[in-house]
This record gives C-alpha cells, sequence and structure tokens, in this order.
C-alpha cells in the first residue's frame, strides 16, 4: 500500500512537469557562428514557433570545429527540452569526417523533424571574367592549380560543396577555409578568393545586388519561385548529376521524455506553415519540409539514409579532420 501511495505521488509529481512544458525560455544551440545560413533559419524558426510552443526561443551560437562543439553541447545537456539543437547536413557528415567524435549522430540525440532543405549555389568573386557556368568552366580549366575556393571551415556546408564539386570535376583547387561564412563571403565580395559553393540562405541576397557572380544551382532542379527561380542547375549547365541540398533538423538529448518530443514536435508542425515563416524561407531559397521527415521517426530514417549515402563519398575524397 506504501509503495503504491509513493509511486502515485511520484507519478502526480511529473505529470504537471510535462504538461507544463515549457514554463520558461527554451535555449536553441546553433553549432555556427552568428549571421551565417544556419542561424538565419534557427532565428526565423525561433520567432515561428513562439506561439505554438508558447516560450520564448534563445539561439545561442556555439561555433566551432565544424559544427561538432555545438552539437556535443547538446548531447550532453539535460534532457529536459530547454537546451536543443539546430544543425545541418553536418549531422550526417560528421561521422565520416572526424576520425574522433565525442557523440554519436544516430543514439545521442532525439530527434525532432526536419526543418527544410536548402540549395547550394556556386558562386564566383565580382571580379571574375566568367559570366555563365560555361564560361566558368573553361576559367577554372585555364587555371588549374591557381583557383582559391572558400568555405566556412571544415564540416560546413560549403566545406563539403566544395569537396564534392572538386570531386566531380577530378581536379584540385586551393581550399582556404574560414571561421565561418561571413569572413569567407566577406573575401570573396573582396576578390580575395575566387569561387565558393554555399547554401541560397547566404546567397540569395548578394547575387541579388549583383556582388557576387552567380553561376549554378548545385541542387536537381530548378526552384519554382523566388529570386534565383531563372538559375540554371549544374546538370542543366553540364555538370551532370551533381545533386546537393543542405537541410536543417532539430535534435533534443537522449533520454528527453517522449511527451516533450511530441509536443515540441507538434509545435514545429504549426511553426513550418507560419505565413510569416514561409515566405521568409522561400525568399531565401528554401523549401519546407512537408512530409514525413518532420516526424521524429521519419526524421531519423533520413538522417540514417544521408549517412550512408555520404560517407562513402567523402571517405573515398581522403577529407579528414582530427
Amino acid at each position: 500500500m506504501r509503495i503504491s501511495f509513493l509511486l502515485a505521488a511520484g507519478l502526480a509529481a511529473c505529470l504537471p512537469a510535462l504538461a507544463a512544458y515549457p514554463d520558461k525560455p527554451v535555449t536553441v544551440i546553433v553549432p555556427f557562428t552568428a549571421g551565417g545560413p544556419t542561424d538565419k533559419v534557427a532565428r526565423d524558426l525561433a520567432e515561428a514557433l513562439r506561439k505554438p510552443l508558447g516560450a520564448t526561443i534563445i539561439i545561442e551560437n556555439v561555433g566551432g570545429v565544424g559544427g561538432t562543439l555545438g552539437a556535443n553541447r547538446v548531447a550532453k545537456a539535460a534532457p529536459d527540452g530547454y537546451t536543443l539543437l539546430l544543425h545541418h547536413i553536418g549531422m550526417a557528415t560528421a561521422p565520416a569526417l572526424y576520425r574522433t567524435l565525442p557523440y554519436k549522430s544516430l543514439e545521442d540525440f532525439e530527434y525532432l523533424g526536419l526543418v527544410n532543405e536548402v540549395p547550394m549555389t556556386l558562386i564566383g568573386r565580382p571580379t571574375l571574367p566568367a559570366n555563365n557556368y560555361a564560361e566558368l568552366a573553361r576559367w577554372l580549366e585555364a587555371n588549374k592549380g591557381k583557383v582559391n575556393l572558400a568555405n566556412a571551415g571544415v564540416g560546413s556546408a560549403s566545406h563539403l560543396c566544395g569537396l564534392l564539386y572538386q570531386s566531380a570535376l577530378k581536379t584540385e583547387m586551393t581550399t582556404v577555409p574560414y571561421k565561418g561564412t561571413a569572413p569567407a563571403m566577406n573575401d570573396l565580395l573582396g576578390s580575395q578568393v575566387d569561387i565558393m559553393c554555399d547554401q541560397t540562405t547566404n546567397t540569395t541576397g548578394q547575387i541579388e545586388a549583383g556582388k557576387v557572380k552567380a553561376y549554378a544551382l548545385m541542387s536537381g532542379k530548378r526552384l519554382a519561385s523566388g529570386p534565383l527561380a531563372k538559375l540554371p542547375t549544374a546538370d542543366e549547365s553540364g555538370l551532370k548529376g551533381f545533386n546537393l541540398t543542405i537541410w536543417h533538423g532539430v535534435y533534443a538529448p537522449k533520454g528527453t521524455p517522449k511527451a516533450v518530443v511530441e509536443k515540441f514536435n507538434a509545435a514545429l508542425r504549426v511553426a513550418l506553415k507560419e505565413a510569416e515563416f514561409t515566405k521568409r524561407q522561400e525568399a531565401l531559397g528554401a523549401v519546407i519540409v512537408g512530409d514525413d521527415r518532420v516526424t521524429p521517426a521519419g526524421h531519423k530514417k533520413f538522417v540514417e539514409a544521408e549517412i550512408n549515402k555520404l560517407t562513402p563519398i567523402i571517405k573515398a575524397a581522403g577529407q579528414y579532420a582530427d
């Protein structure tokens, strides 16, 4: 009788806590510097989540080590739903890029749902003589060994895209890694480097303003609408079969209560349909996820498939980070 009473009391104490979630601000860790493409997605999503989740979302940038520093912070955080992670394709590439990884992408997180898919764009410095992809291809051929390819650091989306681009061309360029997207873009604008492959969330404004030259969309099909709808794909331009889309998803530490996972996922589904969020994402060339990958199970299944797809490609290129 005494045991039954204690169990009932313990259960009663837990239920209000879960029912009240969230009763304080929720921190979302972005594992990259402020102002970058993933940070932009996180801040737009935070605003869209505020009403359906019923809480303030605080964005904390924990950049470093290709996104693994911030991801590890969340993996080791208390599993109570108040410290979450918004990460991109790095969740699938890190297991292959890093010889030692302090967490396991598929085992140390609860999957909360995929948010969007973002095409990559191949862009060049404003002083580059090539004005379209055909001209760029000829310029690259004529300048073998002299081309500087910028990226936002090992493990970044731009690093992955640049890696796959060099592999597709069967050539090597001088890779110039930066500590984030912003400094890489600044040097491209200043013609300190030649080309970069980065997400539309970071390049659309610069392309529209004519500050960089846009050569191709690196995904399998053109965007249906938005400022970059007329930009041809790499496949159309002669780089057959090239298709890379960066995605973003939300994660919680392993062991986060199922009730919290379900409540956050329900709020996420509402947020992804919010008019202002949809408008902002479309303006940046992002496509909001609307299939079963927005569910925790579908999200995890998708990331597992991405790991299986990308691991052999990265290992074949011999690109590792310590």
